[in-house]
């Protein structure tokens, strides 16, 4: 009997020990219910839902509408879910609020009233909260880059490309900074020093469409056209930038003396179904020209009606029309102005034939220069003979009168009696009064073509 109650004490002391341990181990465990993160892991009878956080918020505001305790967390579910109009005006008020309340985070709600403002495209009122939290903090990189943005929507480059500078010079690596930096650099005119940051920001973010057709046109304008058609030719298909980025591509292959390329180029704009007027109209007077320098005349002439018809007024269409329509029905007019160099030299020698009616000419010599040919020869006339030099220059502009005053020198140097100038244009009234009264007639566009009607 007493060995069993020693047995029984023994065994009470043996369990009051285990439990003051448990007790012990309890308080000192890492998995002690003190941590959040446990707390978390419990379930959701620990943690509040949205709909309690809103309810308990909702109740608090009642009873005061100026209360952090509803406003912080209510002002949170709505950005997490970005619920950006409810956002807003709660960001607002804890914004008026956090000068007189040391439970609000300043920076916090100035900083998201400011990118809440953004998403809204309220670009002013953005500047107004990201200027106070700049005052909080201005090494804050968001609050750099988010200002930025909105001096950059509004078009205050001046002030939008520092406040980009000073993001990168934060955080090197603050996505979009470089893009929208470049992009302000570009629309400054400061065409070379963005092309760094355009180059940075399409290696941050090759599938940006925006960013490398901007580079292109950087490229272009800062004179690397030959890098920049690259980037154009790739783009041609962009439903977005393909219609803009042909008319580059043809523009650049058609200054190179490439019509074929830049036909094609313009054609592949043409074909895209969102091109803009502006865009369209473009691509099609620039494809006429080229059709026109081509000798293609019949295509040139249908673009220049359509253009028309649209515009009646759009650059020179209708100058162009007259002149090209006229080329068309008088083929040696077509090859006096555009004709290869050897045809053209052809014709100058049948316009001397048949010059004088009751003439013979005799053709002595000719030079053939880049925008000229010359060509002297003998003419015997029932009346007359003498030594005659004529000059037919191809342009249809104005001729001025230092072209005539070279040509009387070169007609004194070949011991020529008479000269006759020709043009496609006309002569300025500088050159008919120096020539009047010289032995030099000047013959403009009117005459130049009854004379060409004489020719087979």
């Amino acid at each position: 009997m007493g060995s069993l109650f020693t047995y029984l004490i023994a065994g009470i002391i043996v369990i009051a020990i285990a439990a003051v341990l448990l007790v012990l181990m309890g308080k000192k465990s890492p998995s002690s219910s003190s941590d959040p993160s446990n707390s978390i892991k419990k379930g959701p009878k620990h943690t509040k839902s949205q709909g309690q956080i809103i309810k308990e918020a909702s109740k608090r505001l009642s009873r005061n509408p100026d209360d952090p305790a509803g406003l912080i967390p209510l002002g949170e579910v709505y950005y997490q879910n970005q619920l950006w109009d409810k956002a807003f005006p709660i960001y607002q008020n804890l914004s008026r609020l956090a000068p007189i309340s040391d439970k609000i985070d300043k920076l916090m709600a100035n900083l998201r009233a400011g990118e809440i403002a953004l998403k809204l495209n309220a670009n002013e009122e953005a500047i107004k909260f990201l200027s106070l939290a700049y005052a909080q903090d201005s090494q804050n990189v968001d609050v750099n880059k988010n200002l930025g943005l909105a001096y950059y929507r509004l078009n205050n480059l001046e002030k939008a490309v520092p406040c980009f500078k000073k993001t990168l010079m934060i955080d090197p690596l603050s996505e979009k900074a470089f893009g929208y930096l470049a992009m302000a650099l570009y629309k400054q005119h400061h065409y070379r020093e963005s092309l760094n940051y355009f180059k940075k920001a399409i290696t941050e973010d090759p599938s940006n469409k925006e960013i490398l057709f901007h580079y292109a046109q950087a490229m272009a304008e800062d004179g690397h056209g030959d890098k920049a058609v690259q980037i154009f030719s790739h783009l041609r298909a962009d439903t977005e930038y393909g219609p803009t980025s042909c008319l580059h591509a043809g523009i650049y292959h058609s200054n190179q003396g490439n019509k074929e390329a830049a036909i094609q180029d313009f054609m592949i704009g043409l074909k895209h179904q969102n091109i803009t007027d502006e865009v369209k109209i473009e691509i099609q007077y620039r494809l006429a020209l080229c059709h026109l320098e081509l000798n293609k005349l019949q295509e040139g002439l249908s673009l220049l009606r359509q253009i028309r018809s649209v515009n009646p007024n759009y650059k020179d269409v209708n100058g162009l029309l007259a002149r090209y329509q006229e080329l068309g029905q008088n083929q040696n007019l077509q090859v006096y102005l555009s004709g290869p160099a050897s045809e053209f030299v052809v014709l100058c020698r049948k316009i001397v034939a048949v010059f004088y009616e009751r003439g013979i000419a005799k053709i002595v010599d000719i030079k053939v220069a880049a925008s000229y040919v010359d060509i002297i020869a003998d003419i015997d006339t029932p009346k007359w003979e003498d030594t005659e030099m004529f000059r037919f220059f191809r342009t249809t502009g104005t001729t001025g009168e230092i072209f005539v005053r070279e040509f009387l020198d070169m007609l004194h140097d070949k011991k020529a009696g008479r000269g006759t100038c020709f043009t496609a244009g006309n002569f300025s009234d500088d050159a008919i009064k120096y020539a009047d009264g010289r032995p030099v007639d000047l013959i403009e566009r009117a005459g130049l073509t009854k004379i060409l009607k004489k020719i087979n």
